[in-house]
C-alpha cells in the first residue's frame, strides 16, 4: 500500500459568516457548529485513517498562526501560507510538489477545512475506497455526495457506469460535472437520480495529478518546478512562495483539470455533509424551540418564532420581541441583525464595511 497523505485547504474569508468569522479567524477557526473549531473537528474525523504527522495544510499566512493555535498537534512545517491566494489549481499543484518531496509514490486527499460530518467512520470507510481506487490505477477519485434535496449552492457531479469495487464499496465513472444550477434543474437531477453533489474532495495520486497538471495546465506545472527546485537547493518555503507563488495562474482546479480530464472516477459517500455555507444552515444542527427559535448563547425570546440567535458571550443577553426570520449574531466589537431572506448579501455588507476606514478592522 502507498503512504497516505492528507492535504486540507483551510483559507477562505468566511464572509457570510461575519461578525463572528473574519478574515484572520474565518469560518474554519471557530466553532460554528459543535464546540471545537471546524478545522480541529476535520483532524479529529480523519484520526483513524491518516496520523496528524502526515497531514498538511495550506492556508494563507495571515491565518496560519491561528491554525496551529486550534490544532496544536499539527506539524508547524506541513502549514504552509500563501502568500496571496491563487485558486486552487495552485494549492493542488503545490500540495503535489511537497507530498511529492515526501514521497513520489504517494497518494493524498485534498480536503476542505469546514464541512460537517458526524459519521466519521463513514467518512473514513468513503475515503478508504477512494485511496485504494487512487492506488490501483491512475485516475483522479471524487467523491459524490448523495443529493437530498435539490439544491442550488452547490456543483454536481453525474455518475456513469460502474467501474469495479474498491475496499468494499462501488467505483463509478464520472460522465460530466455541472455547475451550481437553477432550481427546476436541481430539481431534475434529483428526479434522475444519478446526480451528486460535488464536495470538492479528490483523492489521487502523486503520478496522476501531476500528469494532468503538467498536460492542462503546463505554465503553472513549470512555475511549479521553479517552488521544488527552490526548496530543493534549501530555500525556505516562505521566500520561496514569496518569490514564485504570485506569479501562479490563477484558475481553480475544477476549470483547469477535473473538467477537462478523462479519467474521473466516484465513490458515493456513505456518510452525512453539509457545507454550513451561511447562518440559516446552522439551523440544521441544533435543536429549535416551539416556534422554531434555534439559539447558542443567552437570549431570551417573546412572540418571535424561526430566528437564529449566535452569542458565544453569557454575559450579554440578546433579547427578541415580535420578530420572525431573522439571524442575530453578537460578538464583541460588532452585531449582525440580518432577514434569513438575505444572509447571501452578508458578503456584500462586509465589503461594504470594510471599504470604510473607521470599520475596516471589523473585517
Amino acid at each position: 500500500m502507498s503512504k497516505r497523505y492528507v492535504v486540507i485547504m483551510a483559507g477562505g474569508r468566511g464572509e457570510r459568516f461575519w461578525p463572528e468569522s473574519r478574515t484572520a479567524r474565518p469560518k474554519q477557526l471557530l466553532p460554528i457548529v459543535g464546540e471545537k473549531a471546524m478545522l480541529a473537528q476535520t483532524i479529529d474525523r480523519l484520526a483513524d485513517l491518516v496520523p496528524a504527522e502526515d497531514v498538511f495544510f495550506i492556508t494563507n499566512t495571515e491565518q496560519r498562526d491561528a491554525v496551529l493555535e486550534v490544532c496544536p498537534e499539527l506539524d508547524p512545517n506541513k502549514v504552509i501560507g500563501e502568500p496571496v491566494g491563487r485558486d486552487t489549481a495552485a494549492a493542488v499543484g503545490l500540495a503535489t510538489v511537497l507530498v511529492r518531496r515526501e514521497d513520489p509514490e504517494a497518494v493524498f486527499a485534498m480536503l476542505p477545512a469546514d464541512a460537517v460530518i458526524h459519521d466519521a467512520a463513514g467518512l473514513c470507510a468513503t475515503l478508504e475506497s477512494a485511496f485504494a481506487a487512487a492506488e490501483a490505477d491512475p485516475v483522479l477519485a471524487t467523491i459524490g455526495i448523495t443529493a437530498s434535496s435539490p439544491a442550488t449552492g452547490y456543483g454536481y457531479i453525474q455518475q456513469g457506469n460502474t467501474l469495479g469495487d474498491s475496499a468494499g464499496q462501488a467505483v463509478y465513472q464520472v460522465k460530466r460535472f455541472v455547475e451550481k444550477p437553477d432550481l427546476a434543474t436541481a430539481q431534475s437531477y434529483l428526479e434522475a437520480g444519478d446526480y451528486f453533489w460535488n464536495a470538492g474532495m479528490f483523492i489521487w495520486s502523486v503520478a496522476a495529478i501531476a500528469a494532468e497538471l503538467e498536460k492542462s495546465t503546463p505554465t503553472l506545472w513549470q512555475a511549479l518546478q521553479a517552488i521544488d527546485q527552490g526548496l530543493e537547493a534549501g530555500q525556505g518555503i516562505d521566500t520561496v512562495l514569496a518569490q514564485h507563488y504570485p506569479k501562479l495562474e490563477k484558475i481553480s482546479v475544477d476549470y483547469a483539470i477535473i473538467e477537462k480530464a478523462n479519467n474521473v472516477v466516484m465513490v458515493e459517500s456513505g456518510f452525512d455533509w453539509d457545507d454550513v455555507g451561511e447562518w440559516p444552515a446552522v439551523s440544521r444542527h441544533y435543536p429549535s424551540d416551539e416556534a422554531g427559535n434555534v439559539v447558542r448563547g443567552s437570549a431570551e425570546l417573546a412572540d418571535s418564532s424561526r430566528n437564529i440567535v449566535y452569542s458565544r458571550d453569557e454575559k450579554h443577553l440578546v433579547a427578541l420581541l415580535g420578530v420572525e426570520d431573522l439571524i442575530v449574531v453578537r460578538t464583541e466589537d460588532a452585531t449582525l441583525v440580518c432577514h434569513k431572506d438575505k444572509a447571501q448579501e452578508i458578503k456584500d455588507l462586509v465589503k461594504k464595511i470594510g471599504a470604510k476606514a473607521s470599520y475596516k478592522h471589523l473585517t
